[in-house]
């Protein structure tokens, strides 16, 4: 293979790096992707905005939508796509990556945009994923590929990125949208890559940045989701090493959720100072506007106030369309005292109160405050001045601007112990390009050429057991969850799990509860935890499910021994396999992924 290549599939943007091995002295470069600016005009950027427009038969003019490689194409995705979000937001796809991780949905469905009517216009969010992989590989493949097939992306190392708390459902979804647009490809956290992209930019130097014992916290916090991930440095035998420690459960707070609150406080404004009422449909559009101001308003102190246009609905509701702004100030204030407030490390984020978001179907958290989140996660995995975090690594888009990144170190040095060192920000590069710098400087590290953070599964696994017991009125027996797979396994591995009297039924599915933790650090494959339901460090996942055909001999309904065994595979998917006393009896536990009322 003559090219490594390193995706984060961001939920805002996606980006492309690559490393040329046959060129002398090259180092990781940015992959430029031709996509529609415009109508009927191509550029190429540095990334790819995560928008797919789906546009109505002949809303636009023949050709369009053309591309090199699909004259015919009927689908915007990229900056053309993001541009059409505020006007026609039931006709935009965004944040398809959380999406990915929705469960209460069904994931291959086609259910995207979520408001919009027409059925033949939507798309699953796997389907969604697939596509912006796909015009990827086609970008790639028209200029890296253009005089020589071998160059084709489907023909290199691939590494994708994924956020370190995306349970095994989601990363098997996201491996399936990139294996059906035919690229075989490497999973990556992205808090990871993020730090892997650190110590490349600081190569020379990194050694007399960190020392033995330092603890890095890597604060990710993006369009989707927030990632808190800790990172040790250790000694190995006189060497400097890295072992990945902590990862955080999966909070589904981050851009997304600052655009819809900067939305509804545009809204009230509309509403007191000129009598206006936006329906649902003009706050998604509004909702995108915001998204835009607060990129520019963000990036500099001396941003002037951005225009954002609400476009009418009719005599019924706003005879025209209204023009109205929203300055930095009034944004700092929206972000920094909802999302970034100052709060005790002993504070944990509120979970009584359900979003507003939920009607959209997205699993959002109920508390928007990301330091009540930071202090939960801190709080489960520190304890004493030798735990504290030195060092803070700060990725994501949301964290480029100076004044979060402010209020995040000052929460944390008020956090910190007397007797604990002063945290420092590691410098770093740019948030929008690091994760996928760092996952193609990952693709090196797997060939053994530089330095490798210990980390493996940043979960661990466990399947639910139904005790056998006598009925009893008024009690229900608790279920049993049996560790299968451990907290930091490394991928490629594999092991059985010790755990007799388990039976699969055959002739009919069998399905099995599923759970998962990022805090049991000391359950091994065999241990089982008494009552899943009401442990806390659990979060039940979909059901798993095997079907064995009944033979002749055998009446369906009948129980088979069987053995449990799980493999964490080299692309950093979870595997479990039922296997029977006879030879030839294996049987894939998949999971069940249709949404179930």
């Amino acid at each position: 293979m003559k090219y490594l290549v390193g995706i984060d599939l961001g939920t805002t943007n996606t980006v492309m790096y690559y490393h040329d091995l046959e060129a002398e002295d090259s180092q990781p470069q940015i992959f430029k992707v031709l996509q529609l600016t415009e109508s009927g005009e191509t550029e190429s950027r540095d990334s790819l905005p995560s928008f797919l427009y789906l546009p109505e038969d002949g809303e636009l003019p023949q050709g369009a939508l053309a591309l090199p490689w699909a004259p015919e194409n009927s689908v915007a995705i990229g900056e053309f796509a993001r541009k059409c979000a505020p006007k026609l937001p039931n006709k935009v796809i965004v944040s398809t990556k959380s999406w990915l991780c929705a469960e209460n949905i069904d994931r291959n469905a086609a259910i995207l945009p979520w408001h919009r009517e027409n059925q033949d216009k939507k798309l699953s969010p796997v389907e969604a994923s697939r596509r912006i992989i796909a015009h990827l590989q086609a970008a790639w493949n028209q200029i890296m590929a253009a005089n020589d097939p071998d160059n084709r992306l489907e023909n290199q190392t691939v590494i994708l990125t994924v956020p370190a708390s995306f349970d095994a459902v989601a990363r098997e979804l996201t491996v399936n949208a990139a294996r059906e647009a035919g690229l075989q490809v490497v999973l990556l956290e992205e808090p990871l890559a993020a730090f892997y992209a650190w110590l490349h930019e600081h190569e020379s130097d990194w050694r007399k940045t960190v020392q033995p014992g330092n603890i890095i916290l890597v604060c990710d916090i993006g369009g989707g989701t927030s990632d808190f991930t800790m990172i040790k440095v250790v000694d190995e035998d006189g060497n400097l090493g890295f072992e990945r420690i902590a990862v955080g459960r999966h909070i589904l707070l981050g851009g997304d959720n600052m655009d819809l609150t900067a939305a509804y406080t545009v809204a009230a404004k509309l509403q007191k100072e000129q009598n206006l009422k936006l329906d649902n449909y003009q706050i998604t559009g509004l909702t995108h506007a915001c998204r835009q101001a607060k990129e520019i308003l963000m990036s500099s102190e001396d941003a002037t106030p951005q225009p954002l246009t609400v476009l009418g609905r009719g005599s019924s509701v706003i005879g025209g369309t209204i023009t109205t702004e929203l300055n930095r100030e009034e944004l700092l204030d929206i972000l920094l005292e909802g999302f970034f407030p100052q709060c005790s490390q002993e504070n944990k984020p509120a979970r009584n109160v359900r979003s507003g978001l939920r009607a959209m179907g997205l699993n959002y958290e109920s508390d928007p405050a990301v330091t009540r989140h930071l202090a939960e996660f801190t709080a489960q995995h520190l304890s004493g001045s030798e735990a504290f975090p030195t060092h803070v690594l700060f990725n994501g888009g949301v964290t480029k601007a100076p004044p979060v990144r402010k209020r995040l170190m000052q929460v944390l040095e008020s956090w910190k112990p007397e007797t604990a060192p002063e945290v420092s920000a590691l410098t770093d590069s740019n948030p929008d390009q690091a994760v996928a710098l760092g996952a193609c400087c990952y693709a090196n590290v797997r060939r053994g050429e530089a330095i490798r953070i210990k980390a493996g599964s940043s979960h661990a696994y466990y399947v639910g057991i139904e005790s056998s017991m006598p009925a009893v009125p008024g009690f229900t027996p608790p279920v049993q969850a049996l560790c299968t797979l451990p907290l930091g396994l490394e991928e490629g591995s594999a092991c059985d799990i010790p755990f007799d009297g388990l039976g699969l039924v055959v002739g009919e599915t069998t399905s099995f509860r599923f759970f998962s933790s990022t805090t049991r650090r000391e359950d091994m494959p065999g241990t089982v935890i008494d009552d899943a339901e009401n442990t806390p460090e659990l979060e039940e996942l979909p059901p798993i499910s095997a079907t064995l055909p009944a033979d002749g001999n055998i009446p369906p309904g009948s129980l088979i021994p069987v053995k449990l065994h799980g493999e964490l595979t080299e692309t950093g998917t979870l595997q479990l396999w039922c296997t029977g006393q006879q030879p030839n009896q294996r049987w894939k536990l998949e999971f069940e992924l249709r949404h179930q009322e």
